[in-house]
């Protein structure tokens, strides 16, 4: 039976837990998941106590990508059309994730596979499981890599491993993604979501403007030439040197004590 719920969504100390709900397809994604995703999206995005957002998946694996029952045609029929998918649900999807002005972590456990993968490489850290496996298996089903994947992979471990990782579909254990440098961190799995919900309660209490305006800056040098670059930074800083919270860090450091920032 499917679940009636396809994204939970749980809110505790600034934090917004988002988990992929589909754990008999291994969190595939259908339609439904994509609208319940983009609405807990929209109320993350209206309430202003949440300050870092956790993705991971129920059951057994993180995400396997899209559903391909729901895409599968008899013969005869049309095909569908991806492009209208891709246009739709997951380039907005991407782009959100990227645009959002909040630090989001990635909780890999088990396979993160097609789209899943690509997912939760859109995320700003990735940490994984000693059990979680990556892959591109778009090739095996005669496809490419979406969701960014061919814009985030060769950035991340460079052209030769990820055309590898693309042209083979050739499923990456957690260790190796490490030390490729595709994620941030391994865990034991019963530490995962522990692990990653610490963190983003540490991301929540430090200076929202400075976080979003350093994944701006971070995403923005990719396509950027450093005089632009520079240009951004500057701009950048000059906004944030005009925040409370850049007073209150000042202050707490001249004062030698904690700071207290409000994300403001």
């Amino acid at each position: 039976m499917e679940e009636t719920q396809p994204v939970l969504l749980a809110r505790q100390d600034g934090v917004a837990i988002l988990t992929l709900n589909r754990p008999d397809k291994i969190n595939s994604f259908n339609v439904a998941m994509h609208q319940a995703l983009r609405a807990h999206l929209d109320t993350i995005e209206a309430d202003p106590a949440i300050r870092a957002v956790v993705i991971t998946g129920a059951g057994r694996g993180f995400c396997a990508g899209q559903d391909l029952a729901d895409r599968a045609t008899k013969p005869g029929e049309a095909p569908p059309d991806l492009g209208q998918t891709i246009e739709t649900w997951y380039n907005p999807l991407v782009r959100r994730l990227r645009a959002l002005p909040l630090p989001v972590i990635a909780a890999v456990n088990g396979i993160a596979a097609g789209a899943g993968a690509n997912l939760a490489l859109a995320a700003d850290i990735v940490i994984a499981g000693r059990s979680a496996k990556f892959g591109q298996a778009f090739c095996k089903v005669g496809l490419l890599p979406d969701c960014g994947g061919t814009w985030i992979l060769p950035r991340l471990v460079g052209q030769a491993r990820a055309a590898g990782l693309a042209l083979t579909g050739d499923i990456l254990p957690a260790e190796t993604a490490l030390a490729w440098g595709l994620i941030w961190r391994v865990v034991n799995d019963a530490a995962l979501l522990d692990e990653a919900t610490a963190m983003a309660r540490h991301l929540a209490t430090q200076p929202t403007l400075a976080l979003a305006a350093i994944k701006q800056a971070l995403q923005a040098s990719s396509t950027q030439t450093l005089d632009r670059q520079l240009d951004l930074e500057r701009d950048l800083q000059q906004k944030l040197g005009r925040s409370e919270d850049y007073r209150e860090g000042i202050d707490a450091f001249l004062n030698k004590r904690p700071a207290a920032f409000k994300g403001r």
